[in-house]
């Protein structure tokens, strides 16, 4: 009982840690904008693509790539994403920067599909096999099995979450971007430039999901050209659990929704007497989102805003 009690949990962390790094993409758009970014879970699914090709360059049999060629993948792909967020930022959302607030989520929606749709005709729409970037080894621990792959998904992923903190909080950019997200106006005439803050937004923000992409395909050894809509909508109702356009309430909502998933996995066939089995992950995620929406909107750790407020922060 302890044992799978252990095992449960750090499966629930490891998921969760993943959830994390792209809802933070989600809140920290939002939280400047005011935006959901729908393109978001393309980041997710252009860092495991992108990783892969970078493999292939260096070692051709992305199967015998050693701890060099990975290291050298995983940051050469999260940065090249991060590029490609800007990018989308400059090309598809800037223009409609000061129109209404649907036309920007409507581009963003056109580009995720443009994302897909093209990876389908590059790649093909099969799903391929990931190589694992971390070694497998299983440890036992009070009758719980952790893998290494776990502990290094885990690492990675508090390590970029600790770098997020420290950027955002303790640096000079950290402070101008939230100087933006509180007002774009005030601090335009304060002489920030607010197109370098929202940019630095679009680089971290598709930066971490792409980080994301490459640790889910590697703990799960697979990548399609589908596979950051599902997580991507998870990752969004993980934002809206936490309190969108929070940092901690996205990540507090991503760990919340990953043990509620694998609980709920683990729980449900037993429960129901084998009627709903592990298949109904995905319903517990999407009820989470609907009940959060009815009965709390703002999220746990969000602050409710008027729709005047936003109207004032956007005019001035």
């Amino acid at each position: 009982m302890l044992g799978n009690l252990i095992q449960q949990t750090v499966n629930a962390l490891t998921i969760g840690s993943i959830y994390a790094l792209i809802a933070l993409g989600y809140t920290m758009v939002y939280g400047v904008l005011r935006m959901i970014n729908f393109a978001h879970g393309e980041m997710f699914m252009l860092g495991a693509y992108v990783a892969f090709l970078i493999l292939s360059m260096l070692v051709g049999d992305v199967g015998m790539a050693g701890a060099i060629a990975l290291t050298v993948a995983f940051v050469v792909a999260v940065f090249l994403v991060g590029f490609i967020g800007v990018g989308i930022e400059r090309i598809a959302y800037k223009p409609l920067r000061n129109s209404t607030r649907l036309a920007p989520m409507l581009s963003s929606l056109g580009v995720s599909l443009s994302l897909v749709t093209g990876m389908q005709i590059l790649a093909g729409p099969q799903p391929v096999a990931f190589p694992s970037f971390f070694p497998v080894v299983r440890y036992e621990v009070l009758g719980g099995t952790i893998t290494s792959m776990q502990i290094g998904i885990l690492v990675a992923a508090f390590v970029l979450m600790l770098g997020l903190h420290f950027l955002v909080n303790r640096s000079r950019i950290g402070i101008i971007v939230r100087a933006v997200s509180e007002s774009r106006p005030t601090a335009q005439l304060l002489g920030i430039n607010v197109n370098g803050a929202i940019s630095m937004v679009f680089f971290v923000g598709p930066l971490l999901g792409a980080a994301g992409g490459i640790l889910y395909a590697s703990y799960y050894g697979i990548m399609s050209p589908t596979m950051g809509a599902v997580i991507g909508l998870k990752a969004f109702t993980a934002a809206i659990l936490g309190g969108i356009g929070s940092i901690p309430g996205a990540m507090l909502g991503a760990f919340i929704l990953a043990f509620v998933e694998v609980g709920g996995t683990a729980l449900l066939p037993v429960i129901t007497h084998g009627v709903l089995g592990t298949e109904y992950r995905d319903v517990l995620t999407f009820a989470i989102l609907i009940l959060v929406l009815l009965v709390r909107p703002a999220g746990i750790l969000g602050e409710a805003v008027s729709e005047e407020s936003i109207v004032y922060k956007r005019e001035f």
